[in-house]
């Protein structure tokens, strides 16, 4: 049974678990790591969630504030064992909801363009590719992706 909670970012759970993604993130960024690293700060993030099976973290992801209408969803991973299985998409439809619940009315996101998982993911939650935005703005690397929620 797959449960989602809602927390903070710094819940030991979710910090565990963004270990694990940085890990990740700074194979698939190479060089460019250090430059996403600096905008991926996941202190101070007052709206979390950790998918749990039983008392095992599986999956984390979280928003912030963009601007007074929009969020931007970060810090996106679940463990490659249950990946696959819709954990991902519970994450961010929970982070979505508790969004809307809060008067906002678009999510954005930033993915790299190698992470082809990630972006069909989002495509499928009706997500749609758009124009870079604030520091990503140029970097050709990164795809920018929104969806009014």
């Amino acid at each position: 049974m797959i449960t989602v909670t809602r927390t903070t970012s710094d819940h030991p759970d979710f910090e565990k678990l963004v270990i694990e993604l940085d890990a990740v993130l700074a194979i698939l960024d190479g060089e460019d790591h250090a430059f996403y690293a600096q905008f991926n700060k996941s202190s101070a993030l007052k709206n979390a969630v950790i998918a749990y099976e039983n008392e095992t973290a599986i999956g984390i992801g979280a928003y912030k504030e963009y601007d007074s209408e929009t969020v931007e969803m970060k810090r996106m991973y679940t463990i490659p064992e249950y990946r696959g299985k819709g954990i991902a998409s519970t994450i961010l439809t929970e982070l979505e909801l508790w969004a809307t619940e809060e008067n906002y009315k678009i999510a954005v996101l930033e993915t790299g363009f190698l992470q082809k998982e990630a972006i069909s993911l989002y495509q499928k939650l009706g997500y749609v590719i758009t124009e870079n935005y604030g520091q990503y703005i140029g970097v050709e690397n990164s795809i920018c992706m929104k969806k009014k929620i």
